[in-house]
């Protein structure tokens, strides 16, 4: 997808409606910019807490793993040659 705006006199420029829906961006949600050489992106800023529930999240058990179990799990683990 290609669109083109023009930079506003505060150097603003509006996020195209389609590029926002695909985005999920809704009003007061936060972007990040990135730069990559000569271009920039523009991502949504991750949820930090969401992404940690769905990262950690086993459908397989009957209950989501807390953190505290994790840092129980990393303790009482060892390291295999």
């Amino acid at each position: 997808m290609k669109i083109e705006r023009e930079l506003g006199t505060k150097g603003q420029v509006v996020i195209p409606k389609d590029i926002r829906a695909f985005l999920g961006l809704k009003r007061g949600r936060k972007v990040v910019f990135e730069t990559r050489d000569h271009e920039v992106v523009i991502k949504p800023e991750q949820d930090v807490d969401a992404f940690l529930r769905d990262f950690f999240s086993f459908p397989h058990l009957k209950k989501d793993i807390t953190l505290k179990e994790l840092k129980k799990m990393r303790d009482d683990s060892y390291d295999v040659p």
